[in-house]
């Protein structure tokens, strides 16, 4: 079964995801619509939430996993990247995190629906928020 989310307005179908590892792509513009890159970006942390199937009530951060900082030159890219996983479209991603996915790393229970969010500081100041909404079978 297929479950869907939405990213920019746009739905999104993905695969629950199952017990290793989950590759969060995103291509990710500033204000303008230019894509970001690595000296656009001061900061960058992630969030893992457990939420209600429905969304339903407020999400419960997962312990151990508010607003953990990343690697600026890890995760973001200075030239799209194409291929692979990516099959979006023919602009590419600057954004690519691989992110554990069982019991010891931030996904307690089987199951469950968990969003993942980044939050990414400009070197202006800025904020902005990416969320992934996972499924774990």
């Amino acid at each position: 079964m297929l479950d869907t989310s939405e990213m920019n307005g746009a739905p999104v179908a993905s695969n629950p995801v199952a017990s290793g590892s989950a590759v969060l792509m995103a291509r990710i513009v500033d204000s303008a619509g230019q894509a970001v890159v690595r000296s656009d970006v001061a900061s960058i942390t992630v969030s893992i939430f457990e939420i209600g199937p429905e969304d339903s009530g407020l999400p419960a951060v997962v312990p151990g996993y508010d607003a953990v900082p990343l690697d600026v030159d890890q995760v973001i890219f200075d030239t799209p990247e194409f291929g692979g996983l990516w099959t979006i479209d023919e602009e590419g991603y600057n954004f690519r995190h691989e992110i554990a996915v069982n019991s010891a790393a931030g996904f307690p229970k089987p199951h469950a629906h968990y969003q993942v969010c980044y939050e990414l500081e400009s070197t202006t100041g800025e904020r902005s928020i990416v969320r992934f909404q996972l499924r774990i079978s």
